[in-house]
């Protein structure tokens, strides 16, 4: 029997990791869409354009485009990964949780199988730990 944990008909294996922080959605926005916060998530020396179908190149040479955009609460963009035989979509989205409260989420959907799919989920909890220092840092 095939593992089919994450596996979705319309959107293949995907991942989904989130947590409530204790942070005002304007804050967690500011940081995600700094220079420093694109490289937590996305990847360095990267300049995402807030347009449609604006294309992107990281440092490590993953490619993609921006999907889209919506302030403060949603960016999608799709990723390509070198070594990677096809593209992913990567969501980041942010809603108040109360007051000063926030809640971030990193989706990905799209990854080829259920190993790509482990590797990533690890990968998003270390982005999102990455996050959390970056905010609980002095001027985060």
């Amino acid at each position: 029997m095939s593992d089919t944990t994450g596996r979705t008909q319309d959107a293949g294996y995907q991942i989904g990791v989130s947590k409530t922080l204790p942070y005002p959605v304007e804050q967690v926005w500011e940081l995600i869409t700094s220079a420093a916060g694109l490289a937590l998530w996305l990847g360095e020396d990267v300049d995402l354009t807030p347009t449609r179908g604006a294309p992107y190149t990281t440092a490590d040479g993953s490619t993609g485009e921006v999907r889209g955009w919506r302030e403060p609460d949603r960016i999608r963009v799709t990723s390509r990964v070198p070594g990677w035989d096809h593209d992913t979509t990567v969501q980041v989205a942010m809603s108040a949780s109360g007051p000063g409260r926030t809640v971030l989420r990193f989706h990905q959907e799209w990854l080829a199988d259920p190993e790509e799919r482990s590797r990533q989920r690890t990968h998003w909890q270390g982005v999102m730990a990455a996050v959390e220092r970056a905010l609980a840092a002095p001027n985060g």
